[in-house]
């Protein structure tokens, strides 16, 4: 078998096969035997019709067969010799069969490419690493979160409030008030106060008893479009949360002694939190930063499949109706070339520098998850006797250890954020 291999670019290669006589004759008798099991002609039985009448009458098609069932098994021993995994189906052209003297067909594919590394410096990587300082009110409403937890749900009887949940019917009215046939939605929980049942709409809600009936406006689309709805009032609910004292600290954490160690607990909790937060996106920028230094690119189709996986992934997992697949393709496509940029960079990292995991470390990494949460620790066990999470595991400790060794190359900014800016920024959005 002659083969050529032509690399258009970095990521596009072209194979032509040649294949002489001799190498697929033995293959082609095949085909006429496999052909003449399928062939009916009057005087013969099924797979008995002498050679030189299928040949003589089926020729074109006994050709035409062998050259669908052979072109991917000789595409397949090339890419063997050659040594090569494509990432594409290959586009077959360029077929040529001459009975009794050679076949030689075109394959074009894609590959991985070479990425080439960036020479590393230090302060090569400009990057910024958020540190958040919290506050009192940071704990009080994580306090609050906890407490609306246990809180105890009540009927109300004597007109709602904000902050109260309202149990109704919501049925949709025309320009001239009448209701909308086929328009109403029953059994539906709304929250007084809450968007967009806040403004106008939660003056007219705050005293509403059980059947009253009040209009609201609701918007109908992306655009804001309002609709107007007739609500009736089915029941008021109001959650009671329970005091913040000693028996309450009790109940959700047992070993904190009174109020101020639980405080104290909680805003530890708060600071792992944030700073787990500064410690993701400083990861980010550390491989967005090495991803503008290489620039690598990419096949298409490498691109096209990954992007095809998460819009099939965000489509499954929707809970909120039908998506538009070509919205989320648009929206996900920066996001899958991003990510497909840093998957092809890291393979060539943990080449160049011959990252690795160590059995040692694999244990040592599922007794430190073991110790942290000791009461899960068979479950642990468990979870990691499956291959699947093992390997999962093994590409987190590597990503760890490229991560570090991209640090020793960054110039890194400290930039100091208070949460109660963040808290400022969220209560500003419309």
């Amino acid at each position: 078998m002659d083969i050529k291999l032509k690399e258009l670019n970095t990521f596009s290669r072209e194979l032509i096969i040649d294949l002489a006589w001799s190498e697929i004759e033995a293959d082609f008798e095949n085909a006429i035997k496999t052909f003449s099991k399928k062939i009916k002609l009057p005087g013969f039985r099924p797979g008995k019709v002498p050679r030189k009448v299928l040949m003589g009458q089926f020729q074109p098609s006994i050709e035409a067969d062998f050259i669908d069932k052979s072109v991917n098994k000789y595409y397949s021993k090339a890419l063997e010799e050659e040594k090569i995994i494509p990432v594409n189906m290959g586009s077959i052209s360029d077929v040529h069969f001459h009975y009794g003297e050679h076949f030689k067909f075109k394959v074009a594919f894609e590959v991985e490419p070479k990425i080439k590394l960036p020479k590393l410096k230090k302060n090569t990587l400009k990057v910024e690493k958020t540190k958040y300082v919290t506050d009192e009110e940071d704990i009080d409403m994580a306090i609050d979160e906890v407490r609306q937890g246990h809180a105890e749900v009540k009927t109300i009887e004597d007109g709602a409030k904000i902050e109260d949940f309202v149990i109704c019917d919501l049925q949709e009215l025309d320009d001239s008030g009448l209701p909308i046939i086929g328009k109403k939605l029953e059994t539906r929980y709304i929250k007084i106060g809450q968007t967009p049942f806040d403004g106008a709409n939660q003056k007219n809600l705050e005293g509403v008893k059980p059947e009253d009936k009040v209009r609201v406006s609701v918007p109908q689309d992306e655009k804001g479009t309002l609709g107007t709805y007739e609500l009736s009032v089915k029941n008021v609910e109001r959650q009671v949360l329970p005091e913040l004292n000693e028996d309450f600290v009790k109940l959700v954490d047992p070993k904190a002694k009174n109020i101020s160690e639980y405080r104290k607990k909680v805003q530890e909790q708060l600071e792992k939190a944030y700073a787990q937060r500064a410690n993701e996106a400083f990861d980010q920028q550390l491989t967005d930063a090495l991803i503008d230094k290489t620039n690598p690119e990419f096949p298409p189709s490498m691109a096209e499949s990954y992007l095809n996986h998460m819009v099939d992934d965000v489509t499954k997992n929707n809970q909120q109706g039908q998506l538009d697949k070509d919205k989320v393709k648009e929206a996900y496509k920066p996001v899958a070339e991003r990510n497909l940029k840093w998957y092809l960079i890291r393979n060539e990292l943990i080449r160049d520098q011959s990252f690795d995991v160590l059995k040692n470390e694999l244990s040592d990494e599922i007794e430190r998850r073991k110790e942290e949460s000791p009461n899960q620790s068979k479950e642990i066990d468990k979870f990691f006797k499956k291959p699947s999470n093992r390997s999962r595991l093994e590409d987190d400790i590597i990503e760890k250890k490229i991560l570090a060794y991209l640090v020793e190359f960054a110039k890194i900014k400290e930039v100091v954020v208070n949460t109660k800016d963040l808290r400022k920024q969220s209560d500003n959005k419309p």
